[in-house]
């Protein structure tokens, strides 16, 4: 269904069929090509950018228990589902495994915790957040007096998370469970014992980290492709000083006046048009719109030769906003080959 009520007003020139609808299967569902990001959305503001986004045409949210918003967050859902906004149902919301919640008989407490704050009976998707363990606690971010991070000294392995992870399917609490940050050779190691398989894949990816040899991956092990972070993390805390704004990058500016189309939705819709899922963050109303609105063109060949080769102005590998490094001494930190 396309859980659109015809009540409610939409903007005006507001496409109600093309907009939001189109989505690609993840494991039992279909999941809306263009979601709704909440990193870094502040408490205070969160809310009503969620509460905007489902009024207007999005159907997918993404969260995180880390981005410690997800109670004001919850306090929007039941508000929409409860006025008839929309149904919970035609709304795909994932949340994500925190790292100190990795032991088997700490998975299960992780999610009731995230159920409970966005006030939901399941999730349609939970993610392991990072392949990465912390010393469990009410910390979520442990370190010592050195400011050094704490690991869990038993470091659960993959297979111990999962398995905890399959039992919330069985349970009902989640309909479909992947990881996150992951690279190729820890996705391998999952596939390889994964009872119920890995539904998708959220990365950072952009024209500066196409991240093509993990799409290529995804395909293969029919694995949702999700990109976090798409326009390359204009205002975030994790860029470095010598990042080049991908908004102002002239091959993505000369793109979008050809499409007479603002860079951000340029970089979008480069997603889509790889068959990914893409799920901008704004708490903007006008910009939220606007990440949407990008269902009435696609990109051609030439355009997409253009965005997959961009990394290559930077370096060989491109550009990681969100490397984590300060985690790098962790056995299975990700990006060991980027160090």
């Amino acid at each position: 269904s396309s859980g659109i009520n015809a009540e409610w007003p939409l903007r005006p020139g507001f496409e109600v069929v093309t907009m939001a609808q189109k989505s690609i299967s993840c494991g039992v569902s279909q999941m809306p090509v263009v979601g709704l990001g909440t990193w870094q959305s502040k408490k205070g503001e969160v809310g009503a950018a969620v509460e905007h986004a489902l009024r207007n045409g999005y159907r997918h949210i993404d969260c995180a228990m880390v981005y410690q918003n997800e109670e004001e967050i919850g306090e929007t859902f039941k508000k929409v589902f409860s006025e008839g906004v929309v149904k919970r149902e035609d709304v795909f919301i994932t949340s994500k495994l925190w790292n100190t919640y990795k032991r088997a008989e700490d998975v299960p407490k992780a999610c009731a915790k995230t159920l409970k704050d966005l006030q939901l009976d399941y999730l349609d998707l939970y993610l392991i957040h990072w392949p990465v363990m912390f010393k469990p606690g009410e910390n979520l971010f442990p370190t010592d007096a050195d400011g050094k991070f704490i690991y869990d000294e038993q470091n659960p392995s993959f297979k111990e998370t999962w398995n905890a992870l399959e039992k919330l399917v069985d349970e009902g609490k989640v309909k479909n469970i992947g990881l996150s940050n992951f690279n190729k050779d820890q996705i391998a190691e999952v596939l390889e014992f994964a009872r119920v398989k890995p539904a998708s894949l959220q990365v950072e990816s952009h024209p500066q980290l196409p991240n093509l040899e993990l799409l290529d991956i995804c395909k293969k092990n029919d694995i949702a492709f999700v990109a976090y972070s798409p326009l390359g993390n204009p205002g975030s805390v994790f860029r470095r000083p010598e990042q080049k704004n991908l908004l102002e990058d002239d091959d993505v500016k000369k793109i979008a006046a050809k499409h007479k189309k603002s860079a951000g939705q340029i970089l979008i819709r480069y997603q889509v048009d790889k068959g990914n899922v893409v799920i901008p963050k704004s708490v903007t109303p006008s910009r939220i719109d606007e990440n949407l609105d990008v269902f009435g063109f696609s990109l051609d060949e030439t355009d997409m030769g253009v965005l997959n080769n961009l990394y290559k102005k930077i370096g060989p590998k491109g550009f990681r906003t969100c490397a984590v490094a300060h985690w790098g001494t962790h056995p299975n930190y990700p990006f060991k080959d980027e160090l």
